[in-house]
């Protein structure tokens, strides 16, 4: 039997009207944690980080797949409506020993500095929807989907840190759409020492959705 889904009714609440509510690429990303529960479990990480987690729904299933491991699981969004979001689905899901934080910010540029080379695992469901560069943080809705041009402008502006921000045997994962070329991403994160592959791919109406999970040796 699978772990639940977390609960994100609340959602419909109207301050939640700009946040970006859990889809297929939110559930694919489920799974391939859920898949890898047993990696996750074994690798025993102490820092996770959720970078755009919109509702929280990934974050609070997070802490479920690390359950009853005890880990920090950080959340952050640049639109604020989504911090309260999250803040309220991790705590009406509250599962395990894990310790949430919610922080406003792009990336985790709030912290960095303490962050660098600390993060067990990383998690991105970037803005990929090709778009014109205008559209990019338009609107507090657009930021949630808007990628610019291949659906790439936000995700190549965080992909030349993650090597360092990530600890040894420190696992990234990504949701991607094929127009991001997904294989260039891989190649990339390859010069700088991330062995990467597609580990669940889906079709969702017109996208062809695929998660990315990278690890630092």
């Amino acid at each position: 039997m699978g772990l639940p889904t977390p609960n994100t009714g609340h959602l419909s609440q109207w301050k939640y009207d700009t946040v970006y509510e859990p889809a297929e690429d939110t559930y694919l990303l489920l799974d391939a944690l859920e898949h890898d529960q047993l990696q996750l479990h074994e690798q025993k990480p102490a820092i996770c980080a959720e970078i755009g987690s919109g509702s929280g729904c990934v974050s609070a299933f997070l802490a479920q797949v690390l359950d009853p491991h005890r880990a920090l699981v950080l959340s952050t969004d640049i639109n604020p409506a989504a911090t309260m979001a999250t803040q309220e689905t991790i705590s009406s899901n509250k599962h395990g020993n894990c310790v949430s934080d919610q922080v406003r910010t792009r990336f985790v540029q709030a912290m960095d500095a303490r962050l660098r080379g600390n993060i067990d695992v990383l998690l991105f469901n970037p803005p990929y929807v090709v778009t014109p560069t205008k559209e990019i943080d338009a609107t507090s809705e657009a930021s949630a989907w808007a990628g610019g041009i291949h659906g790439r402008e936000v995700l190549d502006l965080l992909l030349p840190n993650v090597a360092s921000m990530l600890a040894p045997r420190g696992r990234f994962y990504l949701v991607v759409i094929e127009q991001n070329k997904p294989e260039e991403i891989i190649a990339l994160l390859q010069e700088d020492g991330l062995t990467g592959e597609r580990v669940l791919s889906r079709k969702a109406g017109r996208e062809h959705l695929s998660i990315l999970r990278f690890i630092k040796a």
